[in-house]
Parts: structure tokens; sequence; C-alpha cells
């Protein structure tokens, strides 16, 4: 079995950063892609960011030149440097991985249990 594990939400004013951590556990062997996905009330879950295992990245139009992902394939841990935040950023933040290899299994469309992040004006 494996997990993913977020960290890091919180309440931060508008203009404000947070970074977001996510740690994959488990008999693991490798990770494909990882991504930062988040949902606001109301609205419809919607892919923030992502990276793959060589470190190639993509963002939404949204975050570019604020976001910033990062990854550590040692650590089996993804990062989500958030700044400039603003309060349309706020939401639940989930992180996922299309595909971990584990030792006896593969597991596609891993996710985490999301963290919130608030942003207030």
């Amino acid at each position: 079995q494996v997990q993913l594990v977020e960290s890091g939400g919180g309440l931060v004013q508008a203009g404000g950063s947070l970074r977001l951590s996510c740690a994959a556990s488990g008999s693991i062997s490798s990770i494909n892609v990882m991504g930062w996905y988040r949902q606001a009330p109301g609205k419809q879950r919607e892919r923030v960011a992502a990276i793959s295992s060589g470190g190639s990245t993509n963002y939404a139009d949204s975050v570019k030149g604020r976001f910033t992902i990062s990854r550590d394939n040692a650590k089996n841990t993804v990062y989500l440097q958030m700044n400039s935040l603003k309060p349309e950023d706020t939401g639940v933040y989930y992180c996922n991985s299309d595909r971990i290899r584990a030792t006896m299994t593969i597991y596609f469309a891993v996710w985490g249990p999301g963290t919130l992040v608030t942003v207030s004006s």
C-alpha cells in the first residue's frame, strides 16, 4: 500500500506565501508524474501544476509566475511553493501521482487527502 500525505496548508493574507509538501510512503520503487490539484468551494477540481520524474514542469495559466513545483526523488516528496497568493487561490490542495511503482504492485491515480489553503483579502 502506498500513500500520499500533504502538509503545509493554512491561513495566509493576500500577497503572502505558503509551501506545500507531499510525501509518498510505502515500498516505493519509482514515482512517475506528481502533481498538485485544487478544489475551491462549489467548483470542480483543477490541476495547478505537475512535474515529471525527470523534472519537466507545467502550470495552470492562473498560477504561472507565482507557483513553483519541485520534487525530491530521493525523499519521494513533491513541493509547491506558492507566492503572491490571491483570495482566488483558496481551496483544498490535493497531491496526486498518475503511477507509483511499489515492490509488488503498480498503483494508478493515487491521491492524498488534501490540505486546506485559505487566502484572506
